[in-house]
């Protein structure tokens, strides 16, 4: 039974505060489960803990069949020691399968480099026996087929390859096409949908919701746990609970529940009062007459045994965050491209962006978007052809997709905020607004990709720039953070330029440019046209229809009101 249950679950960061506690849920034989709950509430750390991956998580596990876990950094760029493909697949496969694999590539390696050729050739011929025995050759069969779906290449040709050859996105795709087709009962997912682009993400969530297997996954897009889960567990109040629906009616379910839980608290204060006032009364007329002091005794011993016992679980303290992005004026032509082109990946066009404008570049992955995104940042800017001029008192700032600015790179959280703020009172009040203060001390290695996210915004808005340039800003945000940088969004004076594949958060913008595979440029009014463009192939080719930015001179637009 591919069951997955937790009980009494709780887990304490070395030497640091308790994370969770008495955590307990269970989770049915095919069920696919959200797991939800705001940034640091723990949603990693669980989902190591139920994959066997974390020291020190104290309570019961009891997962039925085999697991398989999917971490959350698979789809972050690696550098020379990230491994190859093939080791990126192998460490999906079963224990013993794991092991015969690891034991051939490391045999391999030992006759290339130029080990006793007897010894590490039966070395080698042991290694392959036992990878055969155990299926092992099947098993790349699959890799096979899920490497031409996914990078148009087969496993002979792709797995040697670095990791770091693959985009964000193929490496996510590769490996959850491989999880969903193997022979794993449980499958855990750390947020599966990051960078997947919205055709990837409607292909994920039919994965999901048709799968075989009992699936638990933490995500922040709402129309995936919408869409594709038939449940939500929430962490928040160092505890658990379940909503037995999807997030299409989580937000009134919640509302409900708090509303439940301040109502049982409320009566547990009025009867903790009633009976606290009823044996006082009694031991009062205990004094004139004797016959009631044994009343009077057991009124006072059900008092202090309700008292004991404690009240029910308060109402959660919820903690939204509380941008202040004020931004400013500035001219009203804030961008002019001007026959604008990267070098193997965007065609030369041109257009013009206003002041109060919401634009979003959309389009698959590897279309040039963040390319484009950090010539306008003026950061890292990729060979381009053209000119791009930016308007008189424009200040423009950038959000990393990967919250990679140099400021954040393992220094305690309080001295990056104070070194903007000036003072450590002012930059206190900044981190509460976030919702960091508890995590002022700490270095920002140790934050969650949620809490750095958070960090990354409140540098921006204390730098104060009136045009903001967001790569994927909602990617690691909690859904309430999500929601409050959204509504922080509408009242900035200023213009927004953001590359996002979260479809709730580009239902907020203005207009698109959508950047296509063949490296065109292509305007969308609104948001409608822009979801229906990304929603299918037949509707991404008919796009094409739409107004074709090219370097002739832009057509004026008025601003935003």
């Amino acid at each position: 039974m591919s069951h997955v249950i937790a009980s009494g679950l709780a887990y304490a960061h070395p030497g640091g505060d308790e994370l969770f506690e008495d955590l307990s849920f269970r989770v049915a034989p095919g069920r696919h489960v959200g797991l939800v709950g705001a940034n640091g509430a723990g949603k990693t750390t669980l989902l190591r803990g139920l994959a066997g991956e974390l020291p020190g998580l104290e309570g019961e596990v009891s997962i039925g069949g085999r697991v398989a876990f999917m971490r959350q950094d698979v789809g972050v760029g690696a550098g020379e020691d990230g491994g190859t493909v093939r080791e990126l697949l192998l460490s999906l496969a079963s224990g013993r399968l794991r092991e015969a694999g690891t034991s051939v590539l490391a045999a391999e390696r030992s006759l290339a480099a130029g080990d006793d050729p007897a010894e590490a050739g039966m070395r080698l011929g042991a290694a392959i026996g036992d990878w055969s025995d155990l299926g092992g050759y099947q098993l790349e069969g699959q890799w096979d087929a899920s490497c031409r779906r996914i990078v148009r290449a087969g496993f002979d040709e792709v797995g040697d390859r670095p990791v770091s050859a693959l985009s964000g996105g193929e490496r996510k795709r590769l490996v959850l096409d491989v999880l969903f087709a193997s022979d794993a009962q449980v499958l855990l997912l750390d947020e599966p949908d990051n960078f997947l682009d919205v055709p990837a993400k409607l292909e994920l969530e039919q994965r999901i919701a048709t799968a075989r297997q009992t699936v638990l996954l933490i995500s922040h897009d709402r129309d995936l746990l919408s869409s594709a889960v038939d449940s939500i567990i929430t962490l928040e109040g160092h505890g658990a609970w379940t909503h037995g629906g999807s997030y299409r009616d989580y937000p009134e379910a919640r509302e409900r529940r708090q509303e439940q839980l301040g109502d049982a608290v409320r009566r547990w204060q009025e009867e903790e009062r009633r009976l606290y006032r009823y044996y006082k009364l009694l031991k009062e007329r205990a004094r004139y007459s004797p016959d009631i002091a044994k009343r009077a005794d057991a009124a006072e011993t059900r008092w202090q045994r309700f008292a004991d016992e404690g009240p029910p679980p308060a109402p959660v303290v919820d903690q939204h965050i509380r941008p202040r992005i004020r931004g400013g004026d500035s001219a009203r032509r804030v961008v002019d491209l001007r026959g604008v082109g990267i070098d193997d990946l965007v065609l030369p066009f041109s257009d013009e962006i206003h002041f109060g404008e919401r634009v979003g570049l959309i389009g698959p992955n590897g279309s040039g978007k963040s390319h484009l995104l950090r010539l306008l940042a003026g950061v890292d800017a990729p060979v381009h052809a053209g000119e791009l001029v930016l308007g008189p008192r424009v200040s423009a700032g950038m959000f990393t997709q990967l919250n990679q600015r140099a400021e954040l790179d393992d220094r305690v959280v309080l001295d990056v905020v104070e070194a903007q703020t000036g003072g450590m009172e002012s930059a206190m009040q900044a981190l509460a607004r976030y919702g960091l203060q508890d995590a002022a001390r700490r270095s920002t290695r140790t934050l969650s990709g949620g809490q750095k996210a958070r960090l990354e915004v409140l540098a921006l808005e204390l730098e104060g720039h009136n045009l903001l340039l967001l790569d994927e800003p909602t990617d690691n945000l909690d859904i309430d953070s999500s929601e409050a940088l959204e509504r922080a969004l509408e009242s900035f004076e200023g213009t927004v330029v953001t590359v996002s594949h979260d479809r709730a958060f580009l239902r907020r913008l203005d207009r698109f440019l959508l950047l296509d595979h063949d490296g065109a440029v292509y305007a969308l009014p609104d948001a409608e046209a822009a979801l229906e463009a990304l929603s299918t192939p037949e509707a991404a080719a008919g796009v094409r229809l739409a107004k074709r930015l090219s370097d002739a001179p832009p057509r004026s637009r008025p601003a935003r009101a």
